[in-house]
Order: C-alpha cells, then structure tokens, then sequence
C-alpha cells in the first residue's frame, strides 16, 4: 500500500509538471506571435500552429486569447514582482541603492521585452476589450504599489522629502514609456540614423538608466549639510 502511494504521488505529480510545461510552451510561443502581429494580427489558430499544438489544447488550457494574453502579462508581471521584492528585502542597500536597482530593473526588463511592452501599452489606451484591459491593470498594479511604499517609508523615517510617490513612479515609467513606444522619434530626439536600434545599445541602455537615477537622487534627497 505504501510503495502504491509513493507511485500514485509520483505520477500525479510528473502530470501536473507536464501540464506546467506545456502551458508555458504555449505561452512562449503565444508571445513572440503577439509581438509580432500583436493581438488583433494574432489568432488562437496561429497560436496552436505556432506551439505546434491543437486549438483544442489552447482553449483547454487558457479558455480564450485574452485569457492567454492574461496569463502572459502574469508570467512578466510575476519576474518583475521577485526583482523588486528581493531589492526591498535587501538589507546592504540604502533605500536610495534601492531605487537605483529598481530603475535598471526596470529600463532593462522593459528594453528586452519592448516589443511585448508596446503591445500592453496599446491595450491600455484602447477601450474595445475593457475586461482584459482591467486585467492587465490588477496584474501590474502591485508592483507599482511595492515601490510606492517604498518611497512612502522612505518619507516616513525623513530620508526622503515629501514627495508625490504616484507621480514619481509615473515619471520613471512615462520616460522608459517615452524612448520605448516609437524607435523613429527616439532616434530622432537622440539624433540617431533610422537604422540605429538603441534598446539594444548597452551606452544607450545606461544612458537612460542614470538620467533617471540621477534625476530621482536630487528630487527625493533631502539636502546634506556639509
């Protein structure tokens, strides 16, 4: 009885390692299609071809698109949430260190992912699935609400001045938003040949790292007396 156990745990958990395994190939696939003709180009029909999978399996496991787009969001929502916790939790960093860690977490997450990125971005602006765009915005909300508070406790204990933490994680993610959302106007604001693709330029990568580090170290220091 208790080898039969053993054996019936085993295969039970083997199962459900298969299943996790096989969704996530679904969605790995899902997101380079999603990148490329983003999600109205997309169609469940592609995805399965994609994956090399029926569209059965699609809608057995994800129930739709917009439930497969959900769950892709969840997954890159999810990667960013352990960045930002383990530099919270880390108690060798300032928590000015901590703002400087999360911001190339973010610039570089957001440059790898860019193409993945525009096509959430697009989502939010448009009002024709509200249900997913809701979505995507309960996915994202905590970790912008980690870094808040964050800021807000930094306030608290007179590290930081009294600042508008919203606005100030507004102002990282709208400039990130900013070089990211047209490659023609970012080499033009930048002065760039057309050809130039700056999101994978590690000067330029950095370049926007301290600019925002630099701008978020003089807007949220307290002056130091010398």
């Amino acid at each position: 009885m208790f080898n039969s156990n053993i054996c019936l745990i085993f295969a039970l958990s083997k199962n459900t390692g298969a299943v996790r395994d096989k969704k996530d190939h679904i969605v790995d696939n899902a997101l380079e299609l999603f990148a490329e003709k983003g999600f109205e180009g997309t169609s469940i029909r592609e995805l399965a071809a994609k994956a090399e999978v029926n569209v059965a399996m699609v809608n057995y496991y994800f129930g739709s698109k917009e439930k497969l787009f959900e769950q892709m969001v969840a997954q890159k929502a999810a990667y960013t949430k352990g960045m930002i916790d383990e530099i919270v939790r880390d108690k060798s960093l300032s928590d000015i260190e901590k703002i400087d860690h999360i911001i190339d977490g973010f610039v570089s997450r957001l440059f790898k992912n860019r193409k993945f990125h525009r096509i959430i971005h697009q989502e939010l602006m448009l009002s024709q699935r509200e249900n997913l765009q809701q979505a995507i915005v309960d996915i994202l909300y905590p970790n912008s609400q980690t870094v808040k508070s964050l800021i807000d406790n930094a306030i608290k204990k007179g590290v930081f001045k009294k600042v508008d933490s919203s606005l100030v994680i507004a102002t990282v993610i709208g400039t990130i938003n900013h070089v990211l959302l047209s490659k023609k106007m970012c080499n033009k604001l930048f002065g760039k040949e057309d050809n130039y693709v700056p999101y994978e330029d590690p000067k330029f990568i950095k370049r926007i790292s301290d600019h925002l580090k630099e701008m978020m170290h003089a807007y949220l220091l307290k002056n130091q007396l010398v």
